[in-house]
């Protein structure tokens, strides 16, 4: 039984293609960690940007929080399949190219952002508003207050959010990889649709479910290592 199974096995999935296999996984991989940590650096700051200058914040400025406001709602109301092709003359600029991992890396890091920057918002309401209010009243600086009271509290609430994007982003990788990205959605568009392969497209599916399941799981066992409630 178990012969006959690693025979077949061996068959529909030759040792060439498990090769692609292996180095698809590994593109998706850097595709999804390098966009989501490049976002990340961008998206925290600017969702504390926002809430910072956003009614009742440490900075409120209305007419510059809807402004920015507006930029990352714009960017996020956009589909990934336009924004992926609207931006592919900067991608190239970027990456010298527009296919291939490090291209896809461009929108998927331009897409994150905002997302990251909306999620980190909403975290940051959470804090108890008690607690800015003691550090204010014992002189912290903004800064102080940033760095000492909003994103310690937040940090469970951001490391969730971030668990959501690399699980957005996974799908987006996917996206990605059918116009020439690469990774396992290149490989399931290249050999399991366009090369009548329906057992590497249901491979690939599989895959990416092991792989977002392990995201959430990781991402959700940080959290409550992270919760101090």
């Amino acid at each position: 039984m178990l012969e006959t199974l690693l025979t077949r096995l061996d068959t529909w999935f030759p040792a060439p293609l498990r090769e692609l296999f292996l180095t698809s996984l590994g593109e998706t991989a850097v595709m999804v960690g390098l966009s989501g940590l490049v976002g990340a650096f961008i998206g925290i700051p600017l969702g504390v940007l926002l809430r910072l200058t956003d009614h009742g914040g440490v900075l409120q400025n209305l007419a510059f929080n809807r402004a920015v406001g507006g930029v990352v709602n714009a960017v996020r109301s956009t589909p990934f399949i336009i924004l992926l092709v609207a931006i592919i003359p900067f991608t190239r600029w970027i990456t010298g190219s527009s296919i291939g991992t490090a291209a896809a890396v461009v929108p998927l890091t331009i897409a994150a952002a905002p997302f990251i920057a909306r999620l980190v918002e909403a975290s940051l309401r959470e804090v108890d508003a008690g607690l800015i209010e003691a550090a204010q009243a014992m002189g912290a600086t903004t800064p102080q207050i940033v760095f000492k009271v909003l994103l310690p509290e937040a940090v469970p609430g951001i490391v969730a959010g971030l668990t959501i994007t690399l699980v957005s982003l996974t799908g987006y990788s996917a996206m990605a990889g059918a116009i020439g990205g690469g990774g396992l959605g290149d490989l399931g568009i290249r050999y399991g649709y366009q090369r009548f392969l329906p057992e590497v497209m249901l491979a690939v599916v599989l895959i990416l479910i092991v792989f977002v399941q392990a995201v959430q799981s990781a991402g959700d066992a940080l959290v409550r290592r992270l919760n101090h409630r």
